[in-house]
């Protein structure tokens, strides 16, 4: 009897275990990751912080995450490149802000070729020539650039094509980072029409702020979600984005932001707050989505 009991009781843990890992049909196994991270410029004077002392810190965030797609701003042809070899899964697209190759910073992308194939891809400039490389809009005190990539979801073939798109706005520019919200609406309608839409970026402003509302405006189509307060309906003073290496410093408000089509369902949203003997990988909290396609 006690061998029975023994032998029932092994069943029932493993029908426990089986059920706590599994996926409602349709739901899980083709929910998409999202990450978006703002990595800061690997040649700052930054001290104990700099580049060379929390890359490793870095790569493990990413890693621990394990994102389908990863937008980063700020990221230099160096850090693309140290970045790139250590993720060997992940396809980059990238063009520095200043010449439309490598010089300046890049909003460089990377998805998992597991998962998706790249079909197309581009990069325009925030400004009113958004075709001129290198071209600086209205008030902003830099050239700031959009990258996007076209990507085929492996996982679903006969779906509507991922248009992923990355940024940084002006972190001076008031006017600039209003117009470049209302900018790059535009062009996420005139590049993806109908098509799935991810947006990922710092953002340089808070939610409510006049760029804030143009991105998320309802009246413009493809309409876009932001997906931490779908998720996180009731606001905190606890989601600083910024956090200029003080990790412990958690109040303010999100700058970075991941915005998606209506073609996904936002199940899950975070603040990425890693940290180790009170350093962080970045002056950034990272930011993370999951998102499930709509049926």
């Amino acid at each position: 009897m006690r061998n029975a009991a023994m032998s029932m009781l092994v069943l029932v843990l493993a029908w426990v275990g089986a059920a706590a890992g599994s996926h409602p049909e349709g739901v899980d196994e083709l929910a998409v990751k999202v990450m978006s991270f703002n990595v800061r410029y690997g040649t700052a004077n930054d001290g104990d912080d700099h580049w060379l002392k929390r890359r490793e810190l870095l790569l493990e965030t990413i890693q621990a995450y394990g994102p389908d797609l990863l937008g980063t701003q700020e990221t230099l042809a160096m850090q693309r490149d140290w970045l790139s070899e250590r993720l060997p899964k992940f396809a980059c697209w990238a063009a520095g802000r200043d010449d439309g190759a490598e010089k300046g910073e890049m909003a460089a992308m990377y998805w998992n070729t597991d998962r998706f194939a790249k079909l197309d891809g581009g990069h325009f400039w925030l400004s009113p020539t958004p075709e001129q490389v290198g071209s600086k809009g209205w008030d902003a005190a830099l050239p700031r650039i959009v990258s996007w990539v076209k990507l085929q979801d492996k996982k679903r073939p006969d779906a509507v094509p991922v248009y992923f798109f990355n940024t940084h706005f002006d972190h001076r520019g008031r006017e600039a980072r209003l117009e470049s919200a209302r900018l790059l609406r535009r062009r996420v309608g005139e590049l993806a029409g109908d098509g799935s839409v991810i947006v990922a970026g710092d953002f340089n402003c808070a939610e409510g702020s006049p760029p804030y509302r143009a991105i998320f405006d309802d009246e413009v189509q493809p309409r876009l979600v932001d997906t931490y307060r779908a998720v996180h309906p009731e606001r905190s003073p606890d989601e600083a984005t910024f956090h200029a290496f003080k990790p412990q410093n958690i109040r303010g408000d999100r700058i970075d932001w991941i915005a998606c089509s209506p073609h996904w369902q936002p199940t899950a949203a975070a603040i990425d707050r890693t940290a180790r003997a009170g350093r962080a990988p970045s002056d950034h909290f990272p930011v993370t989505a999951t998102l499930a396609p709509r049926r």
